[in-house]
């Protein structure tokens, strides 16, 4: 009697234990599409704010008082026009003291020569007198501060008087000559070189197209990003675009084969960036995380190097999933 109600119990359990496995496992229904590569015209569209090509902050190497400032907010210079004259007492002071050596070394020289002089006086006399120069020179490129290149003056801090503190005294913007930098995924890193057309559009301008070109490739790829930056150049001879303007930079790669995808097949991880897909893998759903590339309407280009033609991709359904259930294909395009 004990022996048949334990194999009852038994019996019960196993049972029950078969029932709640059978629960757990769950195959989900989806429809799929076998994927094909399909030739596209690449053409990659990337936002960014435009910069001037140089800019530059007039600040002296030493502080002072300001005389003579020659510009104003909006100025346009020449490279090596006067922009600011500091106090000019030190390279008065700098150039007497260069004088009275010049003087005195060529005593010192003409003495050297007759042998009336050691030689340590000799050299002594002439490495003063070149650390004056130095000085010297030092001081007139800090007393009076020239343009280094072309441009306008986007910022003015001073007025004629005051004492210089740190603060930049100007702010020179080379605007003929724009420049802007853009983050490309690095899956397009063999395909992108330096000397590489570019179109750029402003929105403030929708029927001007400007031409640019890739001036820089940077060799490294951001690992948090998995993009890489490019630089490019831009021609702005009419000063049309300005600094801090918005824009839209079109790089043509020509056409190429890639694999196009519906985009709603494509889902985002809550929280981060990334993207990914669900394939048909052996009646198992395989997550793929991709990069996105050319949007086409309601389709995408599909980048991942475990995505080729002939991959089953799931596009409805595909919400639902987790990586490794199993799956029940009710249609398949």
């Amino acid at each position: 009697m004990i022996l048949s109600c334990i194999a009852l119990v038994f019996a019960g359990c196993v049972n029950k234990n078969t029932t709640t496995e059978t629960q757990v496992e769950r195959i989900e229904p989806v429809e799929t599409l076998v994927l094909h590569k399909s030739e596209i015209a690449r053409v990659l569209d990337f936002n960014t704010t435009l910069q001037g090509y140089e800019t530059m902050n007039v600040a002296p190497a030493m502080t002072g008082r300001i005389e003579h400032i020659y510009v104003e907010v909006g100025s346009r210079v020449k490279k090596g026009d006067n922009l600011v004259r500091m106090d000019q007492n030190q390279i008065r002071t700098a150039k007497l003291a260069l004088s009275n050596l010049e003087i005195e070394f060529e005593r010192v020289e003409a003495l050297h020569k007759l042998g009336s002089i050691s030689q340590q006086i000799y050299d002594q006399t002439k490495l003063q007198l070149e650390q004056t120069r130095e000085n010297v020179a030092f001081l007139e490129q800090n007393t009076y501060v020239k343009a280094p290149f072309s441009g306008v003056i986007t910022m003015k801090n001073y007025e004629d008087g005051e004492l210089y503190s740190g603060q930049p005294i100007l702010v020179l913007t080379q605007i003929n000559v724009l420049k802007a930098f853009v983050n490309i995924p690095e899956t397009y890193y063999p395909l992108v070189k330096n000397g590489m057309s570019v179109d750029v559009r402003s929105t403030i301008y929708p029927d001007n197209v400007f031409s640019a070109k890739i001036e820089m490739v940077y060799p490294t790829i951001d690992a948090s990003s998995h993009t890489f930056q490019v630089k490019l150049m831009i021609s702005n001879p009419n000063e049309t675009l300005r600094p801090g303007m918005y824009a839209t930079s079109t790089i043509s790669m020509g056409e190429i084969e890639s694999v196009i995808a519906p985009y709603q097949a494509v889902l985002k991880m809550q929280g981060a960036n990334e993207r990914y897909v669900f394939l048909n893998n052996k009646g198992v759903a395989k997550r793929v995380v991709v990069t996105l590339g050319q949007r086409f309407d309601d389709k995408i280009e599909i980048i991942s190097d475990q995505i080729q033609e002939g991959s089953e991709l799931i596009v409805v359904g595909q919400s639902r999933l987790v990586d490794g259930i199993k799956l029940n294909i009710v249609n398949k395009k």
